[in-house]
């Protein structure tokens, strides 16, 4: 009988999950089309790059702080009000819902570059053609892909189904799709009294913006593990990448997150910009957040490569 640590559930909940991430995933893509295809040579209002911008803003702070630091590691505590905000935000990233994403990612850590991991960059054959086929793999080919849908053991996520902010939040994830998308339209129809405009709107501040956050976190899967620094021992190939570590929110500092899972803080070394871990030190200053993780110089420099 398979054990308690290997139970997984039925199948049909992660087919339909793929089908959600895959529409999810093209959405954007075409409304990207539709921005060059309409706006080529054209300039974009103000109203709309600011949308973008705070949109982007927002939902960024909602995948790092609320998704991955929270959720997935329980690197800070907050109260149900903020949990709630923070997977709202999350949700308006359209990355999928908080639980299937945090499991996942959780998933990710346990088999980290070893089979078993969902993105692995390093698990598709040697040479060139492996590392390209893996890239692929790691930064989106693994929505579609159905090995493995079902082996989400249910270890990674029975804190996540017994949390009642998560699971309805969670159970909303097609409100947050239509308000995502809804409130750039309602701003921009506002602002430009036109359902043109609106539209105009939606495209740069919701599908647009969908698609650059989008491409940004998955950089993280393919890129951060395998171009970049490795300061850190750890026993994946997990890289930093300051390229990438203001768009991501201090994400691309990923070899320390992998060195160091529990932190609320990747950017844990001098002139590491990490727009997330500055979020949450706002959020600790105001009384939002407490019990901050975060590893001593001590800690860091038993886990340096060099020692």
């Amino acid at each position: 009988m398979e054990s308690v640590s290997r139970q997984t559930l039925p199948e049909p909940h992660y087919l339909l999950r793929r089908i959600v991430t895959a529409i999810g995933v093209s959405i954007p893509m075409i409304g990207v089309l539709i921005a060059l295809g309409l706006f080529w040579g054209v300039a974009v209002r103000p109203v709309d790059l600011a949308l973008l911008f705070v949109f982007y803003t927002l939902t960024g702070v909602g995948i790092s702080v609320g998704y991955h630091r929270l959720f997935t590691h329980s690197a800070f505590q907050t109260s149900a009000a903020m949990r709630g905000a923070l997977a709202i935000l999350g949700s308006f990233a359209l990355e999928g819902g908080v639980i299937g994403w945090a499991c996942e990612h959780r998933k990710h850590h346990a088999y980290s570059d070893v089979e078993g991991d969902p993105h692995s960059p390093h698990v598709s054959g040697p040479g060139v053609k492996g590392k390209v086929k893996g890239l692929w793999h790691a930064h989106m080919g693994w929505f579609f892909s159905t090995k493995g849908m079902a082996e989400t053991e249910l270890r990674f996520r029975r804190d996540l189904d017994a949390d009642p902010v998560l699971k309805t939040v969670d159970r909303l994830y097609f409100l947050w799709i239509l308000l995502t998308l809804g409130i750039p339209f309602a701003v921009g129809y506002a602002v430009g009294g036109t359902l043109w405009l609106g539209f105009e709107a939606m495209v740069w501040g919701g599908l647009v913006r969908i698609f650059l956050g989008h491409h940004i976190t998955w950089s993280i899967n393919s890129i951060c593990h395998m171009f970049g620094s490795r300061p850190y021992k750890a026993r994946d190939e997990s890289r930093n990448n300051f390229l990438l570590a203001l768009p991501s929110f201090g994400e691309s500092w990923h070899n320390n997150h992998h060195a160091f899972p529990a932190s609320a803080i990747f950017g844990i070394d001098r002139g590491q910009l990490d727009l997330g871990a500055l979020t949450i030190r706002l959020f600790e200053r105001l009384g939002l957040v407490w019990n901050v993780n975060a590893p001593n110089e001590s800690q860091r420099a038993l886990r340096r490569a060099s020692a």
